[in-house]
């Protein structure tokens, strides 16, 4: 990531379910990786996957955090996720309220 440290992201991951994306979102929270996740059931991917087109139903996570974060959150999903190779994408906020971004800030500096 090459983004400053304190610059808020959104980091986009996919989940084959509805358990296991709620799992993974309940992680994050819980090790202070991401300050709020959101779950988006309903998702259709279309992919190429080992030479081959797919169609695959999935869940979509959307957590917010800062790009300092990043690396240690997709260790963590990665070490947990049923994927070989899971959708872990950020982008940068370039603008929020001032007090959501201070709200998220120390979501995910406070221990």
């Amino acid at each position: 990531m090459t983004a400053a440290p304190d610059q808020p992201i959104a980091v986009f991951i996919t989940a084959p379910s509805k358990e296991e994306a709620s799992r993974l979102a309940d992680l994050l929270i819980a090790r202070n990786l991401a300050a709020c996740v959101q779950i988006l059931p309903g998702v259709e991917s279309v992919y190429r996957w080992q030479g081959k087109v797919e169609r695959q139903p999935e869940v979509l996570l959307i957590a917010k955090t800062l790009a300092a974060k990043f690396a240690e959150l997709e260790r963590e999903v990665r070490a947990v996720h049923s994927y070989e190779t899971p959708e872990i994408v950020a982008v940068p906020l370039t603008a929020l309220s001032e007090p959501y971004r201070q709200w998220l800030i120390a979501s995910v500096t406070s221990e």
